[in-house]
């Protein structure tokens, strides 16, 4: 897929996430802030500014996104992470912007991967406007770099809900590598304008260059419901009607990571498990093996 934008470890592809997501090499860290699916719930009139309404919060990432962002990733930060239905995290951070009592909230939290107890930092809202207000849902590039400041090891980031770039920004002056994703192009127009102002030089990361899948399977999460509160159908009942060889359903998947990481058991150990007794990863375990790779993860 031709990049939208390209600079020294740099990439912003304009297109569905779950378009570029399986061209893909595997990225050390996912760090995002996806719709919520609230719609404009989330300002009440204590908005920053009126914004085009491109219906970006509709809904949120679907159960196939979810699983594809925590399996080409080491590491993960997802901002408005209490909105889904991830696997349990020792570790949530929680952004307090230091105003209370207005209409939008007090703090916003994300979930995270991280092995490490729970942190809170205070970066005041009007940070934002030394950022310039881009996007409706914009976070402080403060607040971005303090992010991956506690993901040291991550030289590769991947942002596919990018909005105005902002994890890209906060990437460039930390001397990171980044890609990052996003559907709208005004956005990306608006995130190359940003990162142009950008003149930090970088370590030396290389960026993941993607590579051609060729498949005759559908394109992940175009069949599948949208995940979120309006969603009627069961995760065993869509487990039953696609059938014992079809892929374990987004609640299977948690569940397992949950048995595994209840018991001591790291990510990596996790996945080596599943490797060596299934030959693959554990989001593509089938339904049929489910029950097994539950009693593996109890051990």
């Amino acid at each position: 897929m031709q990049p939208y934008y390209s600079e020294k470890n740099i990439i912003i592809y304009n297109a569905d996430c779950l378009e570029v997501l399986p061209q893909l090499r595997p990225v050390d860290l996912v760090l995002t802030d996806p719709p919520y699916g609230i719609g404009r719930s989330w300002s009440g009139n204590g908005a920053r500014r009126e914004y085009e309404d491109l219906d970006w919060d509709c809904a949120p990432p679907d159960v196939e996104t979810l699983q594809a962002l925590l399996g080409i990733s080491k590491q993960q930060i997802i901002w408005g992470g209490n909105y889904f239905a991830l696997p349990l995290a020792r570790c949530w951070f929680i952004w307090d912007k230091c105003q209370y009592g207005l209409l939008q909230g007090d703090g916003e939290m994300a979930w995270t991967s991280l092995d490490e107890p729970l942190r809170i930092v205070k970066i005041p809202r009007v940070d934002l406007i030394p950022d310039g207000a881009w996007h409706p849902t914009q976070k402080p590039v403060k607040l971005m770099k303090w992010c991956l400041m506690r993901a040291l090891q991550a030289t590769t980031v991947l942002d596919p809900f990018m909005g105005s770039g902002t994890t890209l920004v906060a990437a460039k002056q930390l001397g990171r590598a980044a890609i990052g994703i996003e559907k709208e192009e005004k956005y990306c127009e608006l995130a190359v304008k940003r990162l142009s102002q950008e003149v930090m030089e970088f370590e030396k990361a290389e960026i993941p260059v993607p590579v051609p899948l060729i498949t005759t399977e559908k394109q992940p999460g175009k069949d599948l419901k949208r995940f979120n509160k309006k969603t009627t159908e069961s995760f065993a009942e869509e487990a039953e009607r696609r059938g014992a060889e079809a892929k374990i359903t987004f609640a299977q998947w948690s569940n397992l990571l949950n048995a595994g990481l209840s018991r001591g058991k790291t990510m990596d150990a996790i996945d080596d498990l599943v490797r060596e007794r299934f030959g693959g990863r554990i989001r593509d375990l089938k339904v049929s093996e489910y029950d097994e790779a539950v009693e593996l993860m109890k051990k």
